[in-house]
This record gives C-alpha cells, sequence and structure tokens, in this order.
C-alpha cells in the first residue's frame, strides 16, 4: 500500500514539472537579476552625492575680500584722523574719548609704564565687545566676534599714524583748531568707509546697536548720542580722578561729536555708490 502511494506522488511531482513554462521561469530569473543589478548600481552613486562638498562662490569671496580691504583703508584715514585730533590736543572723538584719557593718565603716574594709546584703544574695544557679549548673551552673533581682530588693526594703526606725525609742532591755538578739524574730517572720512563696506562695525557702534536690540523702542540716533555721552563722562571722571585735571575732552570732542556724523552723512551720497562699483554689488 505504501508503495503505491509513494508511485502516485511521484507521478504528480512529474506533472508539475512538466506543467511549468520553463521560458516564463527563465524570464523570471531575468528580471530578478536585472533589478538586482539595478539596486546595485543606484547605491554607489547615492554615497558619492552624500560625500560631495558644496560649491564656493568665488564671486561672494571676492567681493567680501573686497568689503574688508576697503574697511581697512578706512580705518587707516580714521587712524589718521584720532593722530590728528590727538596731536591737536583739544580732546577726541567721544569714542576715543576713553583710550587717550587713560593713555594720558598712565603718563603722568609713575607707578604705571606709560600705555601707548593704540593699545588703550585695543583694551577698551575688547572690553566693549565683551559687554556686548554680557548684554546680549545667547541673541549675541558669534560672528560680532570679529570686532576684536578689527580693533586690533585699528590700534596698531593709530600707533602707526602718531609715530607718522611725531614731527609737527603747534605754537598757536587757531593753528590747533586747524589740526583738529583735519582730524575731525578725516574721522568721518573713515567712518564712510566703515559704513559703505558694511563688513563689520567698530566696538562703540557694536554696542549701540546691541543696546538698540535690548531697547528697540529707542532709535539708533538718539542711541548712539547716549553711549557717545556717556564715554565723555567717564572719559571725564577718568581725567580727574588719575591726572587730577580735565585732559583729553575739551572743545574739540564737542566738535567732533557735532560734525563727524553730518559729514560723514555728505561722503556717504557719492561713497556708497563707488563702493557698490567697487564690491560688483548691484543694490545699495
Amino acid at each position: 500500500m505504501s508503495e503505491e502511494v509513494k508511485e502516485e506522488t511521484q507521478e504528480q511531482v512529474e506533472e508539475l514539472d512538466q506543467s511549468e513554462d520553463p521560458q516564463q521561469s527563465q524570464e523570471q530569473l531575468q528580471a530578478e537579476n536585472e533589478a538586482t543589478m539595478t539596486l546595485t548600481e543606484e547605491v554607489p552613486t547615492v554615497e558619492v552625492e552624500s560625500k560631495a562638498k558644496p560649491k564656493i562662490d568665488k564671486k561672494k569671496v571676492i567681493e567680501c575680500v573686497k568689503r574688508y580691504a576697503f574697511l581697512c583703508v578706512g580705518l587707516f584715514i580714521m587712524a589718521f584722523g584720532v593722530s590728528f585730533s590727538i596731536k591737536a590736543d583739544l580732546g577726541t572723538s567721544p569714542v576715543s574719548s576713553i583710550p587717550y584719557t587713560l593713555n594720558l593718565a598712565t603718563e603722568a603716574s609713575s607707578k604705571i609704564p606709560t600705555i601707548s594709546v593704540g593699545v588703550t584703544t585695543i583694551i577698551v574695544n575688547v572690553l566693549i565687545v565683551l559687554l556686548q557679549v554680557i548684554l546680549l548673551r545667547r541673541n549675541f552673533q558669534p560672528i560680532q566676534l570679529i570686532q576684536i581682530p578689527i580693533s586690533i588693526v585699528f590700534g596698531l594703526l593709530i600707533n602707526l599714524t602718531n609715530d607718522i606725525l611725531r614731527g609737527i609742532t603747534l605754537n598757536a591755538y587757531w593753528q590747533q583748531w586747524l589740526i583738529c578739524i583735519v582730524g575731525i574730517i578725516l574721522v568721518a572720512i573713515g567712518v564712510s568707509f566703515e559704513v559703505t563696506a558694511k563688513a563689520c562695525t567698530l566696538p562703540g557702534e557694536g554696542l549701540t546697536l546691541a543696546l538698540c536690540k535690548l531697547l528697540p523702542k529707542v532709535k539708533f540716533g538718539l542711541m548712539k548720542i547716549l553711549v557717545d555721552c556717556t564715554m565723555v563722562i567717564l572719559a571725564v571722571i577718568i581725567s580727574f580722578v588719575f591726572i587730577h585735571k580735565l585732559r583729553g575732552v575739551r572743545e574739540g570732542t564737542v566738535a567732533a561729536a557735532v560734525c563727524v556724523g553730518f559729514i560723514a552723512r555728505l561722503f556717504n551720497k557719492f561713497m556708497i555708490p563707488l563702493g557698490n562699483k567697487f564690491f560688483g554689488a548691484s543694490k545699495a
């Protein structure tokens, strides 16, 4: 009985094998092989795309280099303006009043070695950047730390321009005013270069912008006046405490506070279009 069952199952298997279409099975195998090959070809292409580096826009890089070069020219002009104001001895601009007064304080002291006005400018500006970090906290943008190397360059340029003007001597009050006016104009031109470059602000303007973020209802112009007045007051306090008389803040400081912004706006009218052509920018 078992042998008959085995024979019947073998016959059924042979019938099933004969009923299958060999051509159809070959087509299925070929389709499976093609699908496998397609998958193996697609996998490496995905890996290559994921490892591909983003392309660098050469035009933007060149424009950025031009803007910072333009800014450095402005810093050099502004440094000459500060040095002319120092040579006039009628007081510097509000932003430079604290560094200049600290320089005079170290000169008047017998206990502290003399620190150049360029170095005091670097120290004060770095402290202003740290103040921005404290005020804004998480809202402080790390890119604004570039104000520190810019301040270092500016301080070194002030020392350089001071050395260049060291041989100038003034014998009359009108000569002091003439040199002071030259300094005010040069500082204004430097500010115009800075505004046109749109690369980085100096710490003084950076502090004003930081305070405007904290107090959005206060306009930039008013905040700038408040910051300048605060710096002048601090410079006066430093002068009386360490020098025991008023130095570094005089009528030239008031003239700079009133005139620099006005003259800079006049230069901006043709400096900004000129800068846009130099940078290759289509918009101001």
